[in-house]
């Protein structure tokens, strides 16, 4: 069999065998599932089950909208997924028996709920919720007044879910946004204890990093004088972590190396338990003053620590100074400036939402190619439902709605999953009320448990889940008299089409990561490029963490790409090999990029400054130029002899005063040029590849 076949079989044994840690905390899981269970307890105590179903209903749409975050975005995102619930309902039970309006209902409701990707997966889950409400109501047309009431009702179950989600707001002000900074805090005490790095460059710190960057300074970010105190934080962490990666590149004194970051560790793990807690540092200060020991006594017994002098003292100023400001880091410490004067980065300012819309009016985006996808999928299995009188045949629009994703990897193991989950659900959940009591109550206590395991393993094992979701699916439908017996082999039926459809819709207009790859990869090179250019000027501090940001963002974007094309049937042989090898080369050239910015940093002036300005700003140009014909699929022609350049600067620093700031920026100068022609060697080996692979 071929490379591509292996691939997909082995996705397929993946996706069966693999689960994922389940990363949903208890209390998530609880109030969720109390806004799904409780009022339809509530509705069968006092004789209205229509009303705790409708509420249920809705409360179970937009569950996933309730995601980590400030409480601020959270209440925002739960609103619009309710908003869309609550229309998509409304249009459903309104026009849901006429199969024209609909077919052009679910063409926008495809098109406009897939086009919503391009907002990231929170957003896109408001979009793909009022699809499948929007197939889902349409099987149960009714009048004006019952159309409102219903829609009410659904709009009411999304609104219960949100303030379920905010009820401790008062109490816990800022907690979001404390844990977001523990995460990053405990990545760095990770960081620390390794004594040097490895191409993953701890992926789990650059995501939490990221998400950092999102919940403090974005749209919604929380207002309130501990703000203060949680970006100082953040920019502390970012130069912890600079000064971490330039003491592991330096590789001397290991001794040494290795007792200090120690002690490092130990701190930051400190300040995350106090950031988690959100407590008094009391044992971080006190895991400090051991640090600022072992500091004096390390540095003061040992001259051959001159190499790791200046990275030690920086580190151990910007601990202590994040564990003065973890003091302050919550409701009782607030600072007194406002989060308002808190500057969002240019790196992590977007466009108007109508503007990115806009721009992705194109075949040529993603978004548009699986908003076009989706608007087809929806109608065609809406059609072919009502084409072939299907008993429950909403269950097939809906199925395709769930298992469409923008990738082939995600729709395929989405719908493989879905198949899976939905028979496994089915027989499970069959057996179960077989065996429990014929009572309303021990059936919504059977429900409730599925529909906890549902939310807690959904982001674990998705055919787990889904059988979970299926099980609470029937349970839910019983109380509206659908004998959870009946109509078994329809839902199995009607679940292998809707993912066959969605596959299918997806074959016929591909958006193969193979061809994106590319793209992807030479976008991550330019950001590279953009932050060694930020480099060159050190008078400009303020635009590095805004360059680093947009280095990270494209360093992921690059790794899901990659991720995203292994899974992918037929991928080349050759283009797998490059984009490995440029991603694990240039996580070495980032790397590089840090401690020049650590050094940069510890420093108000360097010997050779100007000098060293030029060099890296021709490392940058290189770096663009590589980018360049890794994008047009050419070998890198008329790059600058950056190692002839490097040694002229290697002269001039040898005659510098300072001679371990000069020893530390040769061998930066060295690696960068060694980073960058490796890469520049990696594109053009890729380009001959591929040529002999077609010739």
């Amino acid at each position: 069999m071929s490379a591509g076949g292996y691939s997909l079989r082995a996705s397929v044994i993946e996706s069966l065998l693999t689960a994922k840690r389940p990363d949903v905390p208890p209390r998530v899981v609880l109030r969720n599932t109390a806004a799904v269970v409780l009022p339809l307890g509530i509705g069968l105590a006092t004789g209205h089950p229509a009303v705790g179903l409708g509420i249920a209903a809705g409360a179970l749409d937009t569950m996933f909208s309730d995601q980590p975050g400030p409480y601020r975005q959270r209440m925002w995102q739960l609103f619009l997924a309710s908003l869309a619930a609550g229309l998509a309902s409304l249009l459903g039970f309104l026009i849901g028996d006429q199969l024209v309006p609909m077919l052009i209902a679910t063409a926008a409701f495809g098109f406009f709920g897939g086009l919503l990707v391009v907002f990231g997966v929170d957003i896109a889950r408001v979009g793909m919720t009022s699809m499948i409400l929007l197939v889902v109501t349409a099987a149960s047309p009714t009048t004006w007044i019952g159309a409102l009431s219903g829609a009410g009702l659904i709009f009411a179950g999304g609104l219960l879910l949100a303030m379920f989600s905010v009820a401790a707001w008062p109490l816990q002000r800022y907690r979001p946004e404390r844990q977001a900074l523990a995460a990053v805090y405990r990545g760095l005490s990770s960081l620390a204890r390794q004594q040097a790095h490895d191409d993953a460059d701890v992926p789990a710190l650059t995501e939490a990093m990221t998400t950092l960057q999102h919940t403090l300074l974005g749209r919604h970010h929380a207002r309130g004088r501990a703000m203060e105190a949680f970006c100082v934080l953040l920019e502390l962490a970012e130069r912890i972590r600079l000064e971490l990666t330039a003491m592991a590149e330096l590789r001397a004194n290991p001794t040494v190396h290795a007792m200090f970051r120690g002690d490092a560790a130990r701190v930051l793990a400190a300040i995350a338990d106090a950031l988690e807690e959100g407590e008094s540092p009391q044992q971080a200060e006190r895991a400090l003053q051991t640090l600022q020991a072992s500091e004096n006594a390390l540095l003061g017994r040992n001259g051959s620590n001159e190499s790791l002098g200046a990275h030690i003292h920086a580190l151990s100023g910007q601990l202590a100074a994040a564990v003065r400001n973890a003091n302050w880091a919550g409701s009782r410490g607030e600072l007194r400036a406002s989060a308002a004067e808190t500057p969002l980065p240019t790196a992590l300012r977007g466009d108007s939402a109508l503007s990115t819309l806009r721009a992705n009016l194109t075949p040529h985006s993603v978004a548009f190619r699986h908003a076009v996808r989706s608007a087809v999928c929806l109608s065609a299995a809406l059609l072919v439902a009502r084409q072939l009188g299907l008993p429950h045949g909403y269950w097939l629009p809906m199925t395709a709605a769930i298992v469409l994703r923008p990738d082939f990897a995600a729709t395929f193991n989405f719908g493989f999953l879905r198949v899976v989950g939905t028979i496994l659900g089915l027989i499970l959940t069959t057996a179960l009320l077989h065996i429990s009591p014929h009572e309303p109550w021990a059936h919504l206590a059977l429900m409730a448990v599925l529909c906890m395991a549902f939310r807690y393993l959904a982001t674990a094992h998705y055919g787990i889940a889904v059988a979970a979701l299926t099980g609470t699916v029937v349970i839910l439908l019983s109380f509206e008299g659908v004998n959870s017996s009946d109509a078994v082999m329809d839902r199995v039926i009607n679940t292998a089409l809707g993912s066959g459809m969605a596959l299918l819709a997806y074959v016929l207009w591909p958006t193969w990561e193979r061809g994106r790859a590319r793209a992807a990869l030479a976008d991550m090179l330019d950001a590279y490029a953009g932050y060694l250019h930020a480099l060159s000027r050190p008078d400009r501090r303020d635009s590095h963490r805004e360059a680093r940001t947009a280095a990270r963002t494209a360093r992921s974007n690059a790794q899901a790409s990659l991720d995203r094309m292994r899974a992918e049937p037929a991928t080349p042989a050759h283009l797998l090999d490059l984009a490995s090898a440029l991603f694990a080369n240039g996580n070495r050239l980032a790397r590089t990029a840090m401690t020049l910015e650590a050094l940069l940093d510890d420093h108000e002036s360097l010997p050779e400054q100007t000098e060293i300005s030029a060099f890296v700003e021709h490392t940058a140009a290189a770096l663009h130029t590589i980018a360049l014909a890794l994008r047009d699929s050419q070998s890198p022609t008329d790059l600058p002899d950056l190692r002839a350049l490097q040694r002229s600067l290697a002269s001039l620093l040898a005659m510098a005063e300072d001679r371990r700031s000069a020893d530390l920026l040769g061998r930066i100068s060295d690696r960068l040029v060694d980073n960058v022609n490796t890469l520049a060697h990696i594109v053009g080996r890729g380009e001959r590849q591929k040529t002999a692979a077609t010739a």
